[in-house]
């Protein structure tokens, strides 16, 4: 089939891990592809010139016939682990809608990544939901290769994080019960051949397939062979405790995994995860990496300036946008600041550019932690998933518990929080020149719900105002001489 009169090939997920991964060997293949995305804006800088994205949300049923429009093969890779609500719901919702609209839009092929688990047996709310997925889209009638997978290991993948961040951390582990559990992991390059071999699988082989590693091991192994190949010495003591909700707590405190992520990963961790069915090694041909292999090629990732996506770059990890009970966001509460450099714009936005992550807020970074464990503590993200890259940023990209919302290299930069409050939030940076050098515009916005969100604004001002304050002036020190500042408040 020539590159030219391939079909067009509907990704859903491509901000996620898996779907970031695919989106570009599917380009560099030279298929013709089109991105459904909740926020265009986040995903266009990351696509190829060649590469369509369009706005839809599988919960909006509406919103899918124009993305489906002259569809051939459409991947569903989406999925509601980050959800504060009833993801269980949310992805019977999500899958109907996208079973329904694929039939009606003549789509001819659903690509769907799914997980492995025993069915016979009493399978964790999320796999019960990746399964009944699965089951709905087949229902719309049209060919459906379901691949279902044990943990993926690649660098920059959930489980793999968890992982790493564990063994890294943690000289000497209490084990739970679900680190004795077997699983099958496999590659994430092995996953993207798979989906990627599914373009052109015959109709007629259309189905389920079991897919995972050349090992059969438990979690303890798996952290043991990370350890191993890092030269690390670590003591795993095992006990018969720990439910799922303190270990998931125990998870956000130690590793980039927050704690409602943590819970359903937890939970989903006491069913193993094994390949009964090898009919995939022959209906494909690939052939799985082992366990040794997998970490071997995830560390080399690692050691690279950042890992090609992050389970966390998926705007669905924080969850659906917060609703306060219908609430109606009220006016909007700014407190701006400037500050004099005498350097250049692009001095002064370097120390910007860098902020969060590992390079740390500047000023009170103490304070900065103690509100990401407070956040952890009812379920928001946290500041454990960091940044991607201690230096560039992008449209899209996760940064503690902020989202880049805009990012002009060298003049702005803005956030939008997913930490939990009881409205909604940004922090701008913008950067001028002028005769004397540059400005450097802090702003932090509120858009308080309620009650609540006005006592909330109040009680923290002076603090926030102190941080914000104090972090100025450091990123000036940093970025050059400072000479002047002023400040207006809300």
């Amino acid at each position: 089939m020539g590159a030219d009169h391939r079909p067009l090939v509907l990704l859903t997920g491509a901000s996620g891990y898996i779907g970031g991964r695919l989106l570009k060997e599917l380009e560099k293949a030279g298929w013709p592809v089109r991105c459904l995305a909740r926020r265009p804006d986040f995903l266009r800088p990351k696509v190829a010139a060649s590469t369509e994205v369009v706005k839809a949300d599988c919960l909006d049923r509406s919103s899918l016939a124009p993305a489906m429009a002259g569809v051939h093969t459409a991947y569903y890779l989406v999925h509601s682990m980050g959800s504060a609500g009833k993801f269980e719901q949310e992805d019977r919702e999500a899958a109907q809608n996208f079973a329904d609209v694929a039939r009606d839009s003549g789509v001819r092929r659903i690509v769907y990544l799914g997980g492995l688990g025993n069915q016979d047996q009493a399978l964790s709310a999320h796999l019960r939901s990746r399964h009944e997925v699965a089951d709905i889209l087949r229902s719309s009638e049209i060919p459906t290769i379901e691949f279902r997978a044990s943990i993926v290991i690649g660098s920059g993948s959930l489980s793999f994080e968890m992982i790493r961040a564990l063994v890294q951390r943690l000289p000497v582990m209490i084990c739970p019960r679900w680190v004795a559990v077997k699983a099958q992991p496999i590659a994430v390059e092995d996953v993207v051949a798979y989906l990627m071999a599914a373009l052109v699988l015959p109709v007629k082989q259309c189905g389920v397939f079991e897919i995972g590693g050349t090992d059969q091991v438990s979690y303890g192994q798996i952290m043991q062979e990370y350890a191993r190949q890092c030269g690390l010495h670590r003591w795993m003591i095992p006990v018969p405790i720990l439910t799922p909700h303190l270990s998931s707590l125990w998870l956000g405190l130690i590793t980039p995994v927050y704690a409602r992520v943590g819970r359903k990963l937890i939970d989903s961790m006491r069913n193993p995860t094994l390949v009964h069915d090898t009919s995939a090694l022959t209906a494909f041909d690939i052939k799985p990496k082992g366990l040794r292999e997998a970490i071997e090629r995830a560390l080399h990732h690692e050691d690279q300036e950042f890992a090609q996506t992050s389970w966390c770059d998926a705007l669905s990890s924080a969850g659906k946008p917060q609703s306060w009970g219908g609430t109606k966001f009220g006016t909007r509460l700014v407190d701006s600041r400037t500050v004099q450099v005498s350097v250049p714009p692009a001095s002064a936005f370097a120390p910007i550019r860098r902020i969060g992550g590992l390079n740390g807020w500047y000023f009170a970074n103490v304070f900065w932690w103690f509100r990401g464990a407070a956040d952890l503590l009812v379920g928001g993200v946290g500041l454990r998933r960091g940044r991607r890259d201690p230096h560039a940023l992008s449209v899209g990209d996760a940064l503690d518990f902020w989202r880049v919302e805009t990012f002009v290299p060298d003049h702005e930069l803005g956030l939008v929080a997913e930490m939990k409050v009881p409205g909604r939030a940004w922090l701008e940076f913008e950067v001028e020149p002028n005769s004397r050098g540059s400005v450097i515009r802090q702003t932090a916005i509120f858009d308080p719900a309620g009650l609540a969100g006005l006592l909330y604004w109040y009680m923290l001002y002076p603090v926030h105002r102190w941080i914000f304050s104090g972090m100025l002036t450091e990123i000036a020190a940093v970025a050059g001489r400072r000479t002047s500042i002023s400040s207006l408040g809300a």
